[in-house]
């Protein structure tokens, strides 16, 4: 069953200020490319949250992948396992990510050597998780249920992960309410799995009404995307609190939009909501530059996205140094129920999509 709001208020309270990043190795070009066998990197993996560690995070978001899983689903359990211990290693609990409807590469996940970055493309390589032709094949279901199965079923009871992600910005890549099905069936198999974390999918778009309003129908704790300027996340972060439980905003700060650290890193403090921000270190994936960059595109003096190299030095100082300065302030909460959503949830908040 779902988390009932004091449930989720409770495992709030007991926690610090999540304060993180997604995280994609320098290295890979896309989620396959990060956990399949072959280009699988601990060291990498351990050099790079060795430095997020060292800055003061003490979370980290990763994305799976289901081709990876059902190519090899025990070396895949074993490969996640790794990550965990490092993570956990240099103080960093994990949200975990099973599916995924961002397709930047406008392809299907595929097996074996991934293509080359495009030159000055942001994110050319990325594909999603199922995939949107299995998602949609019902013959595939049983084995995404497996998947789903496996891998919250193995880490169920495992503190090192923080909670489950299950399904990344659902309806994306045009697919609307196609995505539906397996967004109610991803909680419902992973429910089913007895996890003693927290599930959750984050509301990103407003013009997916159904679509949000069954990802808040299901999440135990609330959570959502924001990369726009600072009066906006907070008009969302109010209307997502009337839903009377915890708020995280797992993905944010796009640099050319007002989406910045000294922006929004003091307001996701005071108001003590988790946050991952795009992304700790730059790479293959390409997401210094924009959405929609063309090819052969210049690296851009201000960043669209990643906070440091892929040697580790910073896009810009002033911003790790501020971030250590968040951390350092926030220790753990002074008092309970600062972002526990406020009164019990209203009739009218029920039916509210966001």
């Amino acid at each position: 069953m779902r988390w009932t709001t004091q449930q989720a208020r409770d495992w709030y309270d007991a926690r610090p200020w999540f304060c993180g990043f997604n995280y994609v190795t320098s290295t890979a070009v896309n989620s396959t490319d990060m956990w399949q066998a072959d280009t699988f990197d601990l060291p990498v993996i351990e050099r790079e949250l060795t430095w997020a560690g060292q800055i003061g995070f003490n979370t980290c978001r990763v994305f799976l992948q289901y081709l990876v899983w059902e190519a090899d689903p025990r070396g895949f359990l074993d490969r996640l396992d790794g990550f965990l211990d490092v993570a956990d290693r240099n103080g960093l609990s994990t949200l975990v990510i099973l599916f995924d409807d961002c397709a930047f590469a406008g392809k299907q996940p595929y097996p074996g050597p991934q293509d080359e970055a495009v030159p000055g493309v942001h994110n050319s390589g990325w594909t999603p998780s199922p995939g949107h032709e299995r998602a949609d094949d019902a013959a595939a279901w049983p084995r995404l249920e497996a998947y789903a199965a496996s891998v919250v079923g193995r880490f169920a009871q495992d503190k090192r992960v923080l909670g489950w992600d299950l399904y990344n910005e659902p309806g994306n890549g045009d697919r609307g309410d196609k995505s539906l099905p397996l967004l109610n069936a991803a909680f419902a198999w992973a429910r089913a799995a007895g996890p003693t974390q927290p599930l959750t999918t984050g509301v990103w778009a407003e013009t997916l009404p159904n679509v949000n309003a069954a990802i808040l129908e299901h999440s135990d704790v609330i959570s959502f995307h924001d990369y726009n300027a600072l009066t906006d996340t907070e008009t969302l972060v109010a209307r997502l609190r009337e839903h009377g439980r915890p708020v995280l905003c797992t993905e944010w700060m796009r640099r050319t939009f007002g989406s910045h650290f000294d922006t929004h890193l003091p307001f996701f403090r005071r108001e003590n909501i988790g946050c991952w921000f795009w992304g700790l270190v730059n790479g293959r994936t390409q997401t210094h530059f924009p959405w929609g960059s063309p090819r052969g595109a210049t690296e851009p003096s201000v960043w669209f996205h990643d906070l440091l190299r892929s040697d580790g030095t910073p896009h810009q100082e002033a911003e790790v140094a501020l971030i250590r300065e968040h951390i350092g302030q926030a220790g753990r909460r002074a008092s309970p129920g600062l972002n526990s959503g406020g009164p019990a949830r209203t009739a009218a908040a029920a039916t509210s999509t966001i």
